[in-house]
């Protein structure tokens, strides 16, 4: 079995992206860095990093950087309930939780989870944003060891929980509807006005026109990938997009943005999803995701 050291390696570079950034975490040469990263891979006799800008984990370099991220966590559990282990004079490589969630969590609630586990804890987390019908990939992968994610199947080597429902509407200025939307909101208008979408894999935007429309249809879309984009896009002009409720409330109470269709919105259930690991860290961060998700999203 590979030693820690190399183990917490592969995961450096990982995690920096880079061999010189990782190199400067551990307090190392570049060049130990590469040396460590081909003994790793020579020793499991596969390639464990694919070297670039950034570099990134082979499937099996992202089993190790779990496993790695795992060791971590254990030495860390150890060494707070064993104070000789603290002095011992070597230096502790710190211990990450590598997670993926949705960008809108991440904009509407999750941050009050990553308080409430930071107050308590030198554990640091690793947050990947993903669309919430792909985070589950991340976890299949092996490359987090948790994931908010709509897919309510537990992932083989997970535990899944229902968290409650993140409650979108379709919203857009008040100029934009008059001037796309003077005839009413129906497939003919929505083929032609511009919608927003975060990425190529955000499919919410057709799931409301299907349910609106009853049809499906490939919609004009401008990309923005950032939830707070989504919004200023909306307030420009520039496009119509489902965003939560929570963000923008104030806006529609104001009279900023109205809905496409009063009251007709899009709920979408989310579940986190953890690995079946005896880390208390871990727990301890799903506890606070829990009762964060609780008094954020709709039960």
């Amino acid at each position: 079995m590979l030693d820690t050291t190399l183990l917490a390696t592969v995961a450096a570079v990982v995690r920096e992206g880079s061999f010189e950034r990782a190199a400067r975490t551990l307090h190392i040469t570049p060049s130990a860095v590469s040396q460590r990263i081909r003994l790793a891979e020579e020793r499991v006799g596969t390639v464990l990093v694919v070297r670039g800008l950034p570099c990134t984990p082979t499937e099996a370099g992202a089993r190790l950087c779990r496993h790695a991220d795992t060791v971590a966590l254990l030495e860390s559990d150890l060494r707070r309930d064993m104070p000789i282990l603290r002095n011992d004079g070597a230096a502790a490589p710190a211990a990450t939780i590598r997670i993926a969630i949705n960008a809108d969590s991440m904009a509407t609630w999750f941050v009050d989870a990553m308080q409430a586990f930071c107050a308590d804890s030198t554990t640091l987390l690793d947050v990947t944003l993903d669309d919430q019908d792909k985070t589950s990939e991340w976890l299949r992968r092996g490359q987090v060891l948790a994931a908010i994610t709509s897919l309510a199947k537990a992932v083989q080597g997970c535990r899944s929980r229902k968290l409650g429902v993140l409650r979108y509407c379709a919203t857009a200025s008040p100029a934009f509807v008059e001037r796309w939307f003077a005839n009413g909101v129906n497939a003919e208008s929505l083929a032609r006005a511009p919608s927003l979408v975060f990425d190529r894999n955000d499919r919410l935007q057709e799931q409301w026109v299907r349910r609106v429309t009853r049809k499906d249809m490939v919609l004009p879309a401008h990309r923005l990938p950032s939830s707070q984009a989504f919004i200023d896009g909306a307030l420009a002009g520039i496009g119509w997009g489902m965003n939560p409720l929570a963000l923008v409330q104030d806006h529609l109470a104001a009279g900023r943005l109205v809905e496409l269709v009063p009251e007709r919105r899009l709920d979408v259930p989310l579940y986190w999803q953890v690995a079946k690991l005896p880390l208390p860290e871990l727990a301890r961060l799903s506890q606070c995701v829990q009762l964060a998700a609780g008094q954020a999203l709709v039960g």
